[in-house]
């Protein structure tokens, strides 16, 4: 297991750093948005196992062949006082080392959630007394604000989208409809879980460039693949006005008073210009996300070919299956 430790060691420092800017930086997610969402699904999840990994492996190196051999040596120790001699000091700050980071990672997952929760159930309060039902069918409500305004808010059953009359106000029944679309797919993919995950993600080591830059294109992905379900049934020129006109008041620093506030950092509230709003991210990151789905519109390129997506695909397979072999299978490297 020596030289797995260093192997998983390299394999984190590169899925921290260069790998996350180079994608960040690369033109092709915007053909095929799923496709690279579940690129940086892979990046963070294989990127968090190799961290933790290298810890735990270095640590076990004496006294175990692979991780499973060497967490049965530790458990030994632990429950039935087996000898511990041949641990050294920094083995066993490695093993440290590794079990805080994974109950930190879990902690902040599990609170992040428990704060999303909080947020939303104050949200569904005020929506309660503030908000009117929209003819525009059930699950659809109205605040009164002439900002135009429009986001969903995740929760099952309870789930809702909002509507302003500003927005109502300014946008041709097209238009609208393509708003209702937007959000309802926001809702229909369980995007609201993703930027959960990622949330979560970059509150639990904010030093880490992976955690930002996935953030932010994972966001921007989810807008383009609510897009593309709009694009099915409305035009072109009517989402990429309802895109501008929501983007004008999230622009201008005006929002819902139900919207803004009440569930800022945690991706409760969803506006058409952006899922960045709700998790945490800034103006500015919304407002290229909002630039960047406007010029896909306006120069649209083809989709990724089929052997692309499935080289994308065989990628994202690889680098959840090289940490995972690095760490159980029986004396590999030695």
């Amino acid at each position: 297991m020596f030289w797995a430790s260093y192997l998983l060691a390299v394999l984190a420092i590169a899925l921290a750093w260069p790998v996350p800017v180079f994608l960040s930086r690369a033109q092709w997610p915007a053909r095929s948005p799923f496709t690279a969402m579940l690129l940086w699904q892979a990046i963070a999840l294989a990127g968090g196992l190799s961290m933790i990994g290298a810890m735990l492996v270095y640590g076990l190196e004496p006294i175990g062949d692979n991780l499973i051999a060497g967490l049965r040596a530790l458990a030994g120790m632990v429950l039935l006082d087996a000898p511990t001699t041949a641990l050294g000091f920094w083995h066993l700050f490695a093993l440290s080392a590794a079990a805080l980071l994974t109950a930190h990672l879990v902690f902040t997952l599990l609170l992040t959630y428990y704060r999303i929760e909080r947020q939303r159930r104050r949200h569904r309060e005020l929506l309660a007394l503030l908000a009117s039902p929209s003819a525009e069918g059930a699950g659809t409500v109205v605040i009164s604000h002439d900002s135009p305004v429009a986001y969903c808010l995740p929760g099952g059953a309870r789930s809702v989208t909002v509507l302003s009359d500003g927005l109502m106000a300014a946008l041709e029944p097209a238009e609208l409809r393509a708003v209702l679309i937007h959000e309802n797919a926001h809702l229909s993919q369980r995007h609201h879980l993703l930027l959960w995950a990622f949330a979560a993600w970059r509150q639990a080591l904010p030093w880490l460039p992976t955690t930002r830059l996935a953030q932010e294109s994972v966001n921007s992905l989810i807008e383009m693949l609510a897009d593309d379900v709009a694009l099915k049934t409305e035009s072109k020129a009517s989402l990429i006005k309802a895109i501008a006109i929501v983007a004008s008041g999230s622009a201008g620093g005006v929002a819902a008073p139900v919207a803004a506030g009440a569930l800022s950092g945690g991706p409760a509230s969803v506006p058409l210009g952006g899922l960045e709003a709700a998790a945490g991210v800034t103006g500015a990151d919304s407002a290229r996300t909002t630039a960047s789905r406007v010029s896909r519109l306006l120069s649209p390129v083809p989709q990724l070919s089929a052997s692309a997506r499935g080289a994308v695909l065989a990628c994202c397979v690889l680098l959840l299956a090289l940490p995972t072999a690095l760490l159980i299978v029986p004396g590999l490297l030695g």
